[in-house]
Protein backbone atom coordinates (compact mmCIF):
# COMPACT_ATOMS: atom_id res chain seq x y z
CA UNK A 1 0.00 0.00 0.00
CA UNK A 2 3.03 2.28 0.42
CA UNK A 3 4.71 1.46 -2.89
CA UNK A 4 3.42 4.51 -4.81
CA UNK A 5 2.50 6.83 -1.92
CA UNK A 6 5.61 9.01 -2.22
CA UNK A 7 8.16 9.92 -4.83
CA UNK A 8 10.95 10.31 -2.30
CA UNK A 9 13.52 7.67 -1.43
CA UNK A 10 14.43 6.91 2.20
CA UNK A 11 17.37 5.05 3.66
CA UNK A 12 18.68 4.48 7.19
CA UNK A 13 21.48 6.77 8.34
CA UNK A 14 24.51 4.88 9.77
CA UNK A 15 25.37 5.48 13.41
CA UNK A 16 29.14 5.72 12.66
CA UNK A 17 30.62 5.83 9.19
CA UNK A 18 34.34 5.08 9.04
CA UNK A 19 34.47 5.86 5.34
CA UNK A 20 32.97 9.33 5.66
CA UNK A 21 31.94 11.74 8.36
CA UNK A 22 28.45 13.30 8.54
CA UNK A 23 28.40 16.85 7.18
CA UNK A 24 30.27 17.96 4.13
CA UNK A 25 32.04 14.57 4.02
CA UNK A 26 28.82 12.61 3.61
CA UNK A 27 28.01 10.97 0.32
CA UNK A 28 25.14 12.86 -1.34
CA UNK A 29 21.97 10.85 -1.77
CA UNK A 30 19.24 11.26 -4.34
CA UNK A 31 16.33 13.50 -3.36
CA UNK A 32 14.25 13.97 -6.49
CA UNK A 33 16.66 15.54 -9.00
CA UNK A 34 18.83 17.45 -6.47
CA UNK A 35 21.76 16.47 -4.32
CA UNK A 36 22.01 17.30 -0.66
CA UNK A 37 24.80 16.84 1.88
CA UNK A 38 23.45 14.98 4.89
CA UNK A 39 24.09 16.86 8.09
CA UNK A 40 23.85 20.35 6.52
CA UNK A 41 21.17 22.26 4.64
CA UNK A 42 23.30 22.97 1.56
CA UNK A 43 21.80 22.02 -1.79
CA UNK A 44 24.80 23.02 -3.89
CA UNK A 45 27.87 21.92 -1.92
CA UNK A 46 30.03 19.65 -4.10
CA UNK A 47 32.24 16.76 -3.01
CA UNK A 48 34.83 18.80 -1.16
CA UNK A 49 36.48 15.71 0.35
CA UNK A 50 37.53 14.59 -3.15
CA UNK A 51 38.49 18.16 -4.17
CA UNK A 52 35.66 18.04 -6.69
CA UNK A 53 34.04 21.48 -6.94
CA UNK A 54 31.88 20.71 -9.97
CA UNK A 55 28.37 21.97 -9.32
CA UNK A 56 25.86 19.72 -11.08
CA UNK A 57 22.78 21.16 -9.34
CA UNK A 58 22.86 24.37 -11.37
CA UNK A 59 20.30 24.56 -14.17
CA UNK A 60 21.31 25.17 -17.77
CA UNK A 61 19.78 28.67 -17.88
CA UNK A 62 21.53 29.69 -14.68
CA UNK A 63 24.80 28.23 -15.94
CA UNK A 64 24.57 30.24 -19.19
CA UNK A 65 23.80 33.47 -17.29
CA UNK A 66 26.75 32.93 -14.95
CA UNK A 67 29.01 32.23 -17.90
CA UNK A 68 27.96 35.42 -19.70
CA UNK A 69 28.40 37.59 -16.58
CA UNK A 70 31.80 36.08 -15.83
CA UNK A 71 32.93 36.63 -19.43
CA UNK A 72 31.85 40.28 -19.41
CA UNK A 73 33.59 41.00 -16.09
CA UNK A 74 36.74 39.25 -17.28
CA UNK A 75 36.66 41.21 -20.53
CA UNK A 76 36.33 44.51 -18.68
CA UNK A 77 39.22 43.49 -16.46
CA UNK A 78 41.45 42.77 -19.45
CA UNK A 79 40.54 46.07 -21.15
CA UNK A 80 41.39 48.09 -18.04
CA UNK A 81 44.24 45.81 -17.04
CA UNK A 82 46.91 48.35 -16.07
CA UNK A 83 44.48 49.91 -13.61
CA UNK A 84 42.44 46.85 -12.64
CA UNK A 85 45.58 44.89 -11.75
CA UNK A 86 45.71 46.75 -8.42
CA UNK A 87 42.25 45.43 -7.55
CA UNK A 88 42.07 41.93 -9.02
CA UNK A 89 45.51 40.54 -8.19
CA UNK A 90 45.97 39.35 -4.62
CA UNK A 91 49.15 38.05 -3.01
CA UNK A 92 48.57 35.02 -0.80
CA UNK A 93 51.39 33.80 1.51
CA UNK A 94 52.23 30.16 1.86
CA UNK A 95 50.37 29.78 5.17
CA UNK A 96 47.08 31.19 3.86
CA UNK A 97 44.42 30.33 1.31
CA UNK A 98 41.65 32.37 -0.28
CA UNK A 99 38.11 30.96 -0.37
CA UNK A 100 36.13 32.50 -3.26
CA UNK A 101 32.38 32.67 -3.80
CA UNK A 102 31.62 33.53 -7.45
CA UNK A 103 28.06 34.74 -7.86
CA UNK A 104 27.28 33.05 -4.54
CA UNK A 105 28.68 29.63 -5.41
CA UNK A 106 31.80 28.08 -3.91
CA UNK A 107 35.00 27.87 -5.92
CA UNK A 108 38.22 25.92 -5.31
CA UNK A 109 40.56 27.61 -2.79
CA UNK A 110 43.29 29.76 -4.28
CA UNK A 111 46.89 30.25 -3.23
CA UNK A 112 49.66 30.50 -2.40
CA UNK A 113 51.17 33.09 -4.71
CA UNK A 114 49.46 35.70 -6.90
CA UNK A 115 45.79 34.89 -7.54
CA UNK A 116 43.11 36.54 -9.66
CA UNK A 117 39.88 37.72 -8.01
CA UNK A 118 37.27 39.20 -10.34
CA UNK A 119 35.62 42.39 -9.15
CA UNK A 120 31.89 42.69 -8.41
CA UNK A 121 31.13 38.97 -8.79
CA UNK A 122 33.75 37.42 -6.47
CA UNK A 123 33.47 37.51 -2.69
CA UNK A 124 36.60 36.18 -1.02
CA UNK A 125 37.88 35.44 2.46
CA UNK A 126 41.37 34.64 3.71
CA UNK A 127 41.91 31.55 5.87
CA UNK A 128 45.02 31.07 8.02
CA UNK A 129 46.32 27.48 8.07
CA UNK A 130 48.85 27.94 10.88
CA UNK A 131 48.43 26.26 14.25
CA UNK A 132 46.50 28.33 16.75
CA UNK A 133 45.88 27.91 20.45
CA UNK A 134 43.33 29.02 22.98
CA UNK A 135 42.80 28.56 26.70
CA UNK A 136 39.70 27.28 28.48
CA UNK A 137 39.59 29.11 31.83
CA UNK A 138 39.25 26.92 34.93
CA UNK A 139 35.68 25.77 35.43
CA UNK A 140 34.02 23.70 38.12
CA UNK A 141 33.31 20.07 37.21
CA UNK A 142 31.51 17.49 39.34
CA UNK A 143 33.31 14.16 39.07
CA UNK A 144 31.90 10.65 39.01
CA UNK A 145 32.67 10.07 42.71
CA UNK A 146 30.96 13.25 43.88
CA UNK A 147 34.05 15.46 44.04
CA UNK A 148 34.28 19.02 42.76
CA UNK A 149 37.39 20.11 40.86
CA UNK A 150 38.46 23.27 39.05
CA UNK A 151 39.94 22.26 35.68
CA UNK A 152 41.06 24.24 32.64
CA UNK A 153 42.70 23.27 29.36
CA UNK A 154 45.12 24.53 26.72
CA UNK A 155 44.13 23.48 23.19
CA UNK A 156 46.07 23.73 19.93
CA UNK A 157 44.29 23.35 16.60
CA UNK A 158 44.75 24.07 12.91
CA UNK A 159 42.58 24.30 9.78
CA UNK A 160 43.24 21.62 7.18
CA UNK A 161 40.31 22.38 4.84
CA UNK A 162 39.81 26.12 4.30
CA UNK A 163 36.58 25.74 2.30
CA UNK A 164 34.81 23.75 5.00
CA UNK A 165 35.96 26.13 7.73
CA UNK A 166 34.14 28.94 5.91
CA UNK A 167 31.08 27.10 4.61
CA UNK A 168 30.26 24.76 7.50
CA UNK A 169 30.44 27.10 10.52
CA UNK A 170 29.79 30.79 11.02
CA UNK A 171 32.17 31.64 13.89
CA UNK A 172 34.91 29.01 13.93
CA UNK A 173 36.75 30.24 17.04
CA UNK A 174 33.67 30.62 19.24
CA UNK A 175 32.21 27.30 18.07
CA UNK A 176 35.48 25.49 18.74
CA UNK A 177 35.76 26.96 22.24
CA UNK A 178 32.20 26.00 23.14
CA UNK A 179 32.59 22.51 21.69
CA UNK A 180 35.86 21.93 23.56
CA UNK A 181 34.34 23.17 26.83
CA UNK A 182 31.30 20.89 26.53
CA UNK A 183 33.45 17.90 25.55
CA UNK A 184 35.81 18.51 28.50
CA UNK A 185 32.92 18.82 30.97
CA UNK A 186 31.24 15.63 29.74
CA UNK A 187 34.51 13.67 29.71
CA UNK A 188 35.64 14.71 33.21
CA UNK A 189 32.19 14.13 34.71
CA UNK A 190 32.68 10.42 33.94
CA UNK A 191 36.04 10.31 35.78
CA UNK A 192 37.00 10.23 39.44
CA UNK A 193 39.19 12.77 41.18
CA UNK A 194 42.00 10.24 41.38
CA UNK A 195 41.81 9.58 37.60
CA UNK A 196 41.97 13.30 36.83
CA UNK A 197 45.05 13.74 39.02
CA UNK A 198 47.03 10.73 37.82
CA UNK A 199 45.91 10.36 34.17
CA UNK A 200 45.70 13.92 32.91
CA UNK A 201 47.88 13.18 29.87
CA UNK A 202 45.80 10.16 28.88
CA UNK A 203 42.53 12.02 29.45
CA UNK A 204 43.84 14.89 27.31
CA UNK A 205 44.58 12.51 24.43
CA UNK A 206 41.09 10.98 24.57
CA UNK A 207 39.57 14.45 24.86
CA UNK A 208 41.42 15.53 21.71
CA UNK A 209 39.98 12.56 19.82
CA UNK A 210 36.46 13.41 21.02
CA UNK A 211 36.82 17.05 19.94
CA UNK A 212 38.18 15.97 16.54
CA UNK A 213 35.08 13.87 15.90
CA UNK A 214 32.92 16.95 16.48
CA UNK A 215 35.04 19.49 14.58
CA UNK A 216 36.12 17.35 11.61
CA UNK A 217 33.09 18.43 9.51
CA UNK A 218 34.30 22.02 10.02
CA UNK A 219 37.69 21.37 8.39
CA UNK A 220 39.44 21.70 11.75
CA UNK A 221 41.82 19.34 13.53
CA UNK A 222 42.89 19.48 17.20
CA UNK A 223 46.58 18.73 17.59
CA UNK A 224 47.04 18.84 21.38
CA UNK A 225 44.97 19.10 24.54
CA UNK A 226 46.64 19.72 27.90
CA UNK A 227 44.50 19.68 31.03
CA UNK A 228 45.39 21.92 33.97
CA UNK A 229 44.06 20.94 37.41
CA UNK A 230 43.63 24.20 39.31
CA UNK A 231 42.42 22.79 42.64
CA UNK A 232 40.17 20.23 44.30
CA UNK A 233 37.28 22.26 45.70
CA UNK A 234 35.45 19.36 47.32
CA UNK A 235 36.72 15.95 48.34
CA UNK A 236 34.97 12.93 46.80
CA UNK A 237 32.18 11.26 48.72
CA UNK A 238 33.68 7.77 48.51
CA UNK A 239 36.59 7.30 50.93
CA UNK A 240 38.46 4.87 48.65
CA UNK A 241 38.78 7.48 45.89
CA UNK A 242 40.20 10.36 47.87
CA UNK A 243 41.20 13.58 46.21
CA UNK A 244 44.89 12.89 46.81
CA UNK A 245 46.89 9.72 46.43
CA UNK A 246 49.08 9.04 49.44
CA UNK A 247 51.45 6.11 48.87
CA UNK A 248 53.26 4.53 51.81
CA UNK A 249 55.83 6.91 53.24
CA UNK A 250 59.47 6.39 52.32
CA UNK A 251 62.19 7.97 54.50
CA UNK A 252 63.39 11.13 52.80
CA UNK A 253 60.42 11.26 50.37
CA UNK A 254 57.67 12.48 52.69
CA UNK A 255 57.12 15.64 50.62
CA UNK A 256 56.40 13.77 47.38
CA UNK A 257 53.08 12.28 46.37
CA UNK A 258 51.42 10.45 43.54
CA UNK A 259 53.40 9.06 40.61
CA UNK A 260 56.63 10.85 41.68
CA UNK A 261 56.82 9.04 44.99
CA UNK A 262 55.75 5.77 43.39
CA UNK A 263 58.59 6.09 40.91
CA UNK A 264 61.03 6.90 43.69
CA UNK A 265 59.80 3.91 45.69
CA UNK A 266 60.37 1.72 42.63
CA UNK A 267 64.06 2.65 42.49
CA UNK A 268 64.68 3.01 46.22
CA UNK A 269 62.46 0.22 47.43
CA UNK A 270 65.34 -2.25 47.58
CA UNK A 271 67.28 0.03 49.96
CA UNK A 272 64.27 0.65 52.15
CA UNK A 273 63.95 -1.66 55.14
CA UNK A 274 61.00 -3.98 54.84
CA UNK A 275 58.28 -3.72 57.40
CA UNK A 276 57.64 -6.50 59.86
CA UNK A 277 54.61 -8.70 59.27
CA UNK A 278 51.55 -7.49 61.06
CA UNK A 279 50.28 -9.76 63.79
CA UNK A 280 47.06 -9.62 65.72
CA UNK A 281 47.39 -7.75 69.00
CA UNK A 282 45.16 -6.98 71.92
CA UNK A 283 45.71 -3.49 73.28
CA UNK A 284 44.34 -1.89 76.43
CA UNK A 285 43.40 1.77 76.52
CA UNK A 286 43.87 3.88 79.58
CA UNK A 287 41.02 6.40 79.68
CA UNK A 288 42.85 8.55 82.19
CA UNK A 289 45.85 8.85 79.88
CA UNK A 290 43.56 9.78 77.00
CA UNK A 291 41.98 12.54 79.06
CA UNK A 292 45.43 13.75 80.03
CA UNK A 293 46.57 13.83 76.41
CA UNK A 294 43.41 15.72 75.45
CA UNK A 295 44.10 18.29 78.15
CA UNK A 296 47.68 18.60 76.94
CA UNK A 297 46.51 19.18 73.35
CA UNK A 298 44.03 21.81 74.54
CA UNK A 299 46.75 23.61 76.45
CA UNK A 300 48.99 23.62 73.41
CA UNK A 301 46.26 25.19 71.31
CA UNK A 302 45.66 27.83 73.98
CA UNK A 303 49.35 28.68 73.95
CA UNK A 304 49.27 28.89 70.17
CA UNK A 305 46.24 31.22 70.20
CA UNK A 306 47.97 33.39 72.80
CA UNK A 307 51.05 33.63 70.57
CA UNK A 308 48.86 34.61 67.60
CA UNK A 309 47.14 37.36 69.62
CA UNK A 310 50.51 38.92 70.38
CA UNK A 311 51.34 39.50 66.70
CA UNK A 312 47.93 40.76 65.60
CA UNK A 313 48.02 44.34 64.35
CA UNK A 314 46.30 46.73 61.99
CA UNK A 315 49.18 46.52 59.51
CA UNK A 316 48.79 42.74 59.38
CA UNK A 317 45.05 43.15 58.73
CA UNK A 318 45.75 45.56 55.86
CA UNK A 319 48.30 43.19 54.34
CA UNK A 320 46.26 39.97 54.62
CA UNK A 321 42.61 41.05 54.73
CA UNK A 322 41.12 37.55 55.01
CA UNK A 323 39.38 35.33 57.56
CA UNK A 324 40.69 31.78 58.06
CA UNK A 325 38.66 28.90 59.51
CA UNK A 326 40.63 25.92 60.84
CA UNK A 327 39.22 22.40 61.32
CA UNK A 328 41.81 20.51 63.36
CA UNK A 329 41.67 16.74 63.90
CA UNK A 330 43.31 15.47 67.08
CA UNK A 331 44.98 12.12 67.69
CA UNK A 332 41.90 10.94 69.61
CA UNK A 333 39.72 11.34 66.50
CA UNK A 334 37.94 14.52 67.54
CA UNK A 335 37.71 17.66 65.42
CA UNK A 336 38.07 21.16 66.84
CA UNK A 337 37.38 24.48 65.14
CA UNK A 338 39.42 27.65 65.42
CA UNK A 339 39.45 30.91 63.49
CA UNK A 340 41.82 33.76 62.73
CA UNK A 341 39.99 36.88 61.54
CA UNK A 342 42.22 39.45 59.80
CA UNK A 343 39.53 41.54 58.15
CA UNK A 344 38.84 44.43 60.55
CA UNK A 345 40.38 46.41 63.41
CA UNK A 346 43.50 44.69 64.71
CA UNK A 347 42.26 41.16 64.01
CA UNK A 348 41.08 38.43 66.34
CA UNK A 349 41.40 34.69 66.91
CA UNK A 350 39.67 32.12 69.06
CA UNK A 351 37.81 28.84 69.36
CA UNK A 352 34.72 28.11 67.29
CA UNK A 353 33.32 29.09 63.91
CA UNK A 354 33.98 32.41 62.22
CA UNK A 355 31.06 34.58 61.13
CA UNK A 356 32.12 34.72 57.50
CA UNK A 357 35.25 32.78 56.62
CA UNK A 358 37.00 33.43 53.30
CA UNK A 359 38.77 30.07 53.27
CA UNK A 360 38.53 26.85 55.28
CA UNK A 361 41.63 24.81 56.17
CA UNK A 362 41.57 21.20 57.39
CA UNK A 363 44.61 19.47 58.86
CA UNK A 364 45.86 17.47 61.81
CA UNK A 365 46.98 18.99 65.07
CA UNK A 366 50.60 17.92 64.52
CA UNK A 367 50.70 19.60 61.10
CA UNK A 368 49.15 22.77 62.52
CA UNK A 369 51.77 23.01 65.24
CA UNK A 370 54.54 22.33 62.71
CA UNK A 371 53.16 25.02 60.41
CA UNK A 372 52.93 27.71 63.10
CA UNK A 373 56.39 26.77 64.40
CA UNK A 374 57.90 27.28 60.93
CA UNK A 375 58.75 23.62 60.27
CA UNK A 376 56.10 23.16 57.55
CA UNK A 377 55.20 25.57 54.73
CA UNK A 378 51.51 25.93 53.72
CA UNK A 379 52.21 25.31 50.03
CA UNK A 380 54.26 22.17 50.81
CA UNK A 381 51.51 20.89 53.11
CA UNK A 382 48.89 21.50 50.42
CA UNK A 383 50.99 19.83 47.70
CA UNK A 384 51.50 16.64 49.72
CA UNK A 385 47.87 16.40 50.86
CA UNK A 386 48.42 17.23 54.53
CA UNK A 387 46.47 20.46 54.13
CA UNK A 388 43.01 20.52 52.53
CA UNK A 389 41.70 23.86 51.32
CA UNK A 390 38.12 24.86 50.62
CA UNK A 391 38.01 28.22 48.89
CA UNK A 392 40.52 30.32 47.03
CA UNK A 393 44.00 28.77 47.18
CA UNK A 394 45.71 32.14 46.73
CA UNK A 395 43.85 33.52 49.74
CA UNK A 396 44.84 30.48 51.79
CA UNK A 397 48.51 31.04 50.96
CA UNK A 398 48.27 34.52 52.56
CA UNK A 399 48.46 32.69 55.87
CA UNK A 400 52.22 32.55 55.36
CA UNK A 401 52.38 36.28 56.22
CA UNK A 402 51.11 35.46 59.71
CA UNK A 403 53.39 32.45 60.04
CA UNK A 404 56.48 34.57 59.36
CA UNK A 405 55.67 36.68 62.43
CA UNK A 406 55.37 33.56 64.59
CA UNK A 407 58.66 31.96 63.56
CA UNK A 408 61.10 31.66 66.46
CA UNK A 409 63.99 34.09 66.11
Amino acid sequence: MFKRSSGFGYEALPQRDHESTPGLYATPFTFGQSQFSSGHSFDYVPKIKDNNFTDKTQGSLSWICNLIVTFLVLLCTLITFPVSAWFVLKTVPNYQRIVVFRLGRIRPPKGPGVVLVLPLIDKWQKVDLRTRAFNIPPCKVTTKDGGLVSVGADIQFRIWNPVMSVVAVQDLNASTRLTALNAMTQSLSKRTVRDIQTERVKIGEHLGMDINELTKPWGLEVDRVELTLESVLQAPEQPHSGSFIMPPSVPGLEGLTGPIQQLAMHFLGQNTPTSQPVTDKVSFTDELSMEASGATASSRMEELLAAVRLVLSESLVREVGACFQFHISTSSGQTSSYYVDLTHNSGSCGVGEARQADVSLSMSEQDLMAMFQGRLQPLAAYSCGRLRVQGDLQTAMKLETLLKLLKPQ
